[in-house]
């Protein structure tokens, strides 16, 4: 007998006929004589219109309201799976993530979580009961209801896989597993049997919307066996672990682009000792993360410095930057957030030179021009015109990946 845990994302319970469906493939999985703890998402854009119901309310509402607010979308969805359950004669019981006893810090609308406490959830499974659990939500210290974020019911499966020592941890989405590239831009994109944690993990951060990153970071640093596969088809999906089988073979698992990126340039730094100090602590002074950063050769006492920011934080990046020109000596800002960024990822790259060659063979023969490149040990990263993105993602796709299925 084995524990698995299921998370199912909320298209895959937008409607009466989706929850009956899905409550179809976890009665399968309880039949086969396993404990099976499930994690639900709120339905289709529940969430979109509990946020629009709070903005007529009240245009800045506060953070704690809001969670309380966005908590019920995820409460609706568990008893429904639970009275779906109860309908094919199924032990089911519902529980919201406080019951679950799942515990967080007191960050309202991002919170982590702290700890969870098994005890009710085990009484529940050694009873015979499959339990639903409201994804995306916690307590904080002070019994208040918090949400865990973008990708919170994600994470709040991986949490209570490992909490739970589970045995394999289920994603289901409306995609059947994870792709070498987003198959609505590159209709050849093949479906991989399984990438590392790692792998998944940049893959994630890149824009690849399979996964979040958060819950790829806690799958790995707890081992938690993962599996990310479609409500919707039956098939197969994509195993998610440390060790892949194909892994000396494979250079490069997949392709992934990213929009939400914008560059900022300060021209004519002095080129002197702490320049890069005084940037980037001002920056991390208003939590603006960077990613890439660019720093040119010194030329008659200056040089230039560029790095991204998401696009979101570009425009008080400027302001930042603007403000403090005689600080860091800068004569001027410049802002870029028409560009978009094209990776490729894969764990096999640190041991294959020319990857990075071929990328960067393929953007040229389909004429587009890079504006900053990136690399790490198992990622090279690209700056692109964003008018260039799709067709710079189908270029390189097609390089690492041809009709025949090489990855050389």
């Amino acid at each position: 007998m084995a524990l698995i845990v299921q998370k199912f994302g909320g298209s895959s319970v937008a409607d009466a006929q989706r929850v009956s469906h899905v409550a179809g493939i976890i009665a399968n999985t309880y039949r086969q004589g396993n404990q099976v703890v499930v994690v639900v998402s709120a339905q289709g854009k529940t969430t979109d219109h509990l946020i629009a119901q709070a903005q007529e309310v009240n245009p800045n509402p506060s953070k704690r309201e809001l969670d309380a607010l966005m908590a019920t979308g995820e409460l609706a969805s568990m008893a429904l799976m639970a009275l779906a359950l109860e309908r094919l004669g199924m032990p089911a019981i519902s529980l919201s993530g406080w019951q679950a006893g799942i515990h967080t810090d007191s960050t309202h609308g991002a919170a982590r979580v702290s700890r969870i406490d098994t005890e009710r959830l085990r009484n529940e499974l050694d009873k015979g009961n499959i339990v639903i659990v409201a994804g995306f939500q916690g307590v904080n210290k002070y019994e208040d209801i918090t949400t865990l974020g973008r990708g919170g019911s994600d994470t709040s499966a991986v949490a209570l896989a490992a909490a739970l020592n589970a045995d394999l941890c289920q994603i289901y989405t409306d995609v059947d597993g994870v792709y070498t590239a987003d198959p609505r831009i590159v209709p050849n994109a093949r479906k991989l049997e399984e990438i590392t944690y790692d792998e998944m993990l940049e893959l994630a951060s890149l824009g690849a919307q399979v996964l979040h990153n958060r819950s790829v970071e806690m799958a790995k640093r707890y081992n938690v066996n993962l599996e990310v596969l479609s409500s919707f088809s039956g098939n197969p999906g994509t195993k998610v672990k440390e060790v892949v089988k194909t892994m000396e073979k494979t250079h490069v698992s997949g392709v992934a682009k990213d929009k939400n990126v914008a560059r900022i340039a300060l021209v004519g730094l002095a080129d002197q000792p702490g320049i890069a100090f005084k940037i980037f602590s001002l920056l991390a002074k208003e939590n603006i993360n960077v990613d890439i950063i660019l720093q040119s050769i010194g030329r008659d006492g200056s040089k230039d410095i560029s790095f991204t920011v998401a696009r979101g934080d570009s425009q008080r990046a400027r302001e930042v930057m603007e403000e403090n020109k005689e600080v860091i000596g800068c004569k001027s800002v410049e802002l870029n957030d028409q560009i978009a960024k094209i990776s490729v990822v894969g764990a096999g790259m640190a041991n294959n030179a020319g990857v990075a060659c071929k990328m960067f063979e393929a953007l040229f023969s389909a004429g587009i021009n890079i504006n900053m490149i990136s690399t790490s040990e198992i990622k090279v990263s690209v700056l692109v015109d964003e008018r260039d993105a799709e067709r710079a993602v189908q270029a390189v796709h097609d390089r690492f990946f041809s009709e025949f299925g090489s990855n050389g």
